[in-house]
């Protein structure tokens, strides 16, 4: 199965600028997304999709190829299924097709080459054509609340608010890290979740998706406790 590995990284993050290149215990952010997919062995391609030239640099200074997008699919209303499909449509016109894509975000650090290829190693064509990396929520998501105009804090889902978490069970989330998907499936549907999707559940301390400053905090301190090495 021919398989490729599509890094999105573009430059113009807004919450926490720069973000895909910030300095993590010595080393861009991005790097350790790259160095993780290389090291499962699994593509054939591992593929950093940006606009930003100093992105690029890092990029292959890590070991990964740069496809260098169009600005067009670099702005806040660009979609990553977006930046794939016309990625791998270009690729197509080079004469590389794959049966696989594995999507990896560049801003999720702690997560390791065996997340990877344990969500990689979820996809059975027909089967099991979506994977994604999951984690389970650190506060209980059926007794969410929204705010309203005046403040007032209303449960977002009020027959479910009141009910105990063992009537719940247990419920996972996408942690923004990896997604796995055959690219027939992908380019119907143009999207990374779909039916009979299959799950590798992380630990919390190895799903934090880096966002914002508290995230960029919350990882460093988790990986400097860890020993995490750069």
């Amino acid at each position: 199965m021919k398989r490729i590995a599509v890094i999105p990284a573009r430059g113009g993050s807004k919450r926490l600028p720069r973000k895909n290149i910030l300095d993590f215990r010595g080393t861009p952010i991005l790097a350790y997304t790259v160095r993780a997919a290389l090291a499962t062995a699994l593509f054939d391609r591992v593929v950093v999709s940006t606009e930003d030239h100093e992105i690029a640099a890092v990029a292959h200074a890590a070991g990964a190829q740069v496809d260098m997008r169009h600005a067009d699919l670099a702005t806040d209303q660009s979609t990553v299924a977006e930046v794939c499909i016309d990625l791998l449509a270009r690729e197509a016109q080079a004469g590389r097709q794959y049966e696989l894509l594995c999507c990896c975000y560049a801003t999720a650090p702690l997560r390791t080459a065996d997340d990877i290829a344990a969500t990689v190693g979820l996809i059975e064509p027909g089967r099991c054509d979506y994977a994604v990396a999951v984690t389970t929520f650190s506060h209980y998501p059926h007794q969410a609340l929204k705010q309203d105009e005046q403040g007032v804090l209303i449960p977002m889902w009020p027959a479910l608010a009141n009910l105990r978490s063992e009537r719940i069970g247990t419920l996972l989330a996408g942690n923004g890290s990896t997604y796995a998907v055959t690219v027939d499936t992908f380019l119907r549907d143009r999207e990374f979740y779909g039916p009979g999707m299959r799950g590798h559940l992380m630990p919390f301390h190895r799903s934090i998706d880096i966002d914002t400053r508290d995230d960029y905090e919350l990882a460093l301190a988790v990986a400097n406790h860890a020993g995490f090495g750069a």
